[in-house]
């Protein structure tokens, strides 16, 4: 089968890039970055002959527009990125007689006041122009009618671009003391358990007559605090001061879930998946980047 991964560039996009190698199938990565496979999500024209000229049979959509801040002052871009753009592939894999497999977010949420893990019959409160047209991106694809397979997530990290993991070792090693918010809690997901997540499920198939909506983040539960306390620890990053703060301390444009913990029932028992505890992802994770390092001192010797 011909897949098509759009977004290759980013966290997610790198990270299936490494599963693929395992695969049978035939990968093609795109994105509007150098070093890719140019593909504008945007023009259904460009969509299409792509699908038409390499058979595309699966689309993996990891492109999105992710900057929640930045959002709010360009809310018609973001809605043609996050919501215009899946429909587009939603309708070439529907004429293609395909599947769509499309990342979301817990963004959907956050607009009532929640205390239990968010199932994905939940009702969307989306409280800022991202979340609302990711929301706007799922329920565009759900009304194609197309075979789909719709993946939330939240708090991606991993040893690619900016994240918080990225951001939390590069502070905790340079400063003395960081404040980090303890009152917003959910999970934090490991970009690589997500893309082995995804290549389980297309590798063997497992699509076929499950369409609909599915929550994946690692197991547990913690605030961005509790996750920057953890970085900190396992970095060894000791001599850094780490104290939990209100999130009115740091004012933002958009209003942030307080509690965006994702219920992942669905998606383990319908794909049979056995999802890691975050803090052994983020061990792995960071063992990773130690490596990475390591290799790249020695090939500079």
């Amino acid at each position: 089968m011909n897949i098509l991964v759009t977004g290759a560039n980013g966290q997610l996009g790198h990270k299936i890039q490494e599963a693929s190698r395992k695969s049978w199938d035939h990968y093609i990565f795109t994105d509007v970055s150098e070093g890719y496979v140019h593909l504008d999500i945007t023009c259904m024209d460009d969509i299409m002959r792509m699908v038409r000229e390499h058979d595309i049979r699966c689309v993996i959509n990891c492109a999105a527009w992710t900057n929640v801040d930045k959002a709010e002052e360009c809310p018609e871009l973001v809605e043609k990125l996050n919501a215009d753009a899946p429909e587009n592939l939603a309708i070439a894999m529907k004429e293609a007689g395909g599947v769509l497999i499309h990342i979301s977010t817990d963004y959907v949420f956050g607009g009532d006041p929640y205390n239990t893990p968010c199932r994905e019959d939940q009702q969307g409160t989306p409280t800022g122009i991202y979340g609302l047209a990711k929301l706007h991106g799922e329920q565009k694809i759900e009304a194609t009618g197309v075979a789909h397979i719709i993946i939330r997530t939240a708090w991606l990290y991993s040893e690619y671009g900016h994240n918080f993991l990225i951001t939390m070792l590069a502070l905790t090693a340079s400063k003395p003391q960081l404040k980090v918010v303890f009152d917003q809690c959910g999970t934090p997901t490991y970009a690589g358990d997500l893309a082995d997540a995804i290549f389980e499920i297309v590798e063997h198939r497992r699509f076929e007559g499950h369409s609909g909506i599915y929550h994946f983040s690692n197991e547990g539960v913690c605030s961005w605090f509790d996750f920057a306390k953890m970085i900190g620890i396992l970095a060894g990053h000791t001599s850094c001061d780490i104290q939990p703060c209100h999130s009115d301390e740091f004012p933002s444009v958009v209003k942030r879930p307080a509690y965006s913990v994702l219920d992942k029932t669905k998606i383990k028992q319908t794909f049979g998946l056995q999802i890691p505890y975050w803090t052994d992802s983020l061990q792995k994770c960071l063992k990773r980047l130690k490596d990475t390092e390591g290799q790249q001192a020695t090939d500079n010797m």
